[in-house]
């Protein structure tokens, strides 16, 4: 699902994510650290745990969040770990993450 999606807007949480954090903690998170708004259409916010092999989406619908989670049984994602921003990244390397 998250291969086919198109978004016009794909943000990625560099570093480590706890991936305890349920819709709020990542939505407060998108607005509180990054000073983003969480309620953009058409936008994904991603974000990584710390051993790399799993991911969270979060998607505003206009009626409420989509929580997406994916675990990968091979290999990692390949993620930034350095820094603690959130960066906006194109539709091709979107897809390239997505391949892991």
């Amino acid at each position: 699902m998250l291969k086919e999606a198109n978004f016009e807007s794909v943000y990625i949480a560099c570093g480590y994510t706890d991936l305890r954090y349920g819709i709020d903690g990542l939505a407060a998170t998108v607005k509180e650290k990054f000073e983003l708004n969480p309620f953009s259409p058409h936008t994904i916010f991603l974000f990584c745990g710390r051993k790399r092999d799993r991911i969270k989406a979060l998607v505003w619908e206009g009626d409420g969040f989509l929580l997406l989670y994916k675990r990968i049984n091979i290999g990692t994602f390949k993620w930034p770990r350095s820094e603690s921003e959130a960066i906006e990244i194109t539709r091709e390397q979107y897809q390239n993450l997505m391949q892991c």
